[in-house]
């Protein structure tokens, strides 16, 4: 990868994204970052936002007219920009899908004249209802019924990850597809539904910590930053073009088990609140009972596996002053 060309992240206000920035720039890389703000903020960028070497710009990357301009002159994409948390996917259906797949699309082509690798952020939620231990690059997806816009988020991110290899197969654009487990750390923030830092808000005022469910489904809860050291490895790694890979960890919770463990380690007075699906979202919400990746791939390409307790993320995540 060029150094003297600046990477693009879309996306880049957003709680990935922003950890992103911080890392490239720190590594001496300059950075153009495209995000409209409509889900993340520039706040994220705070610490950086002055940063020679970073360029902000805030524009849809659909409504953005000097898109292609723009890939002409960055020498990798991180395209991290999408709709974000189930709560806004059964809010805003048609939003969801049209940032999905529009803003994906238009990357893809103005990235296609110029060769311009893009690394495409996509979601475990592709495998869908599969009932599987763990869950595999090469396994069958099970996406549920169009009648339940919950699944529209996982549909619209499959066709993100099936236009990114089509581009790589007909224009020989270089792509690569993260499928993202649970990334959690210090700047989330739970106003989307995100389970980890509304708990941990939750717990910090001593209010109930509600648990959608009866709590027995499971999450495996990957940090930020290791995420962030995935993405950045899989970039520079070549033999990674073309490729499909989880991104996450592979230790596993019960979402009652995480509740009572964040109570305990803030010492918070907060009780566990059991709160039917159907109040919480909408009748007949489908929810994955389980969620846990195999990384065989990931560590074999990279050299990499997130390292990151549970109980470590739950402290630095405490410990941000943002909610």
């Amino acid at each position: 990868m060029s150094l003297e060309k600046p990477i693009l992240i879309t996306g880049g206000a957003g709680f990935i994204g922003s950890h992103l920035v911080e890392r490239l720039l720190q590594d001496g890389e300059s950075v153009v970052v495209i995000d409209d703000c409509s889900t993340g903020s520039w706040r994220n960028l705070a610490r950086v936002r002055t940063n020679p070497r970073l360029e902000l710009i805030e524009s849809k990357v659909s409504d953005f007219p000097d898109l292609r301009q723009l890939l002409g002159r960055v020498s990798a994409v991180y395209h991290l920009a999408a709709a974000v948390g189930v709560e806004l996917v059964i809010r805003s259906p048609i939003a969801t899908i049209r940032t999905n797949l529009d803003e994906t699309e238009k990357i893809l082509e103005a990235a296609a004249p110029h060769q311009v690798p893009v690394l495409v952020a996509s979601t475990s939620e592709v495998y869908g209802k599969s009932q599987k231990g763990a869950f595999a690059e090469t396994d069958d997806l099970l996406i549920g019924p169009p009648n339940l816009g919950r699944w529209s988020y996982a549909c619209s991110k499959l066709m993100d990850e099936f236009l990114a290899l089509a581009f790589a197969r007909e224009k020989k654009l270089p792509v690569i597809i993260t499928r993202l487990f649970n990334t959690v750390g210090p700047r989330q923030t739970g106003r989307y539904g995100m389970v980890l830092p509304r708990f941990i808000a939750a717990a910090k005022r001593g209010e109930p910590l509600r648990v959608f469910g009866d709590g027995r489904q499971t999450r495996c809860f990957c940090f930020v930053l290791d995420t962030i050291e995935a993405l950045v490895r899989l970039q520079k790694t070549e033999t990674a073009l073309g490729g499909i890979f989880n991104v996450g960890t592979d230790r596993e919770i019960s979402i009652r088990d995480l509740a009572e463990r964040i109570i305990r380690q803030l010492g918070s007075k907060s009780t566990v609140e059991f709160v039917p699906y159907n109040e919480a979202y909408a009748p007949g919400f489908e929810d994955m009972l389980r969620r846990r990746p195999v990384i065989d791939k990931l560590e074999r390409v990279i050299g990499f596996r997130p390292k990151t307790s549970l109980d470590e993320i739950i402290s630095l995540t405490a410990a941000d002053p943002e909610d």
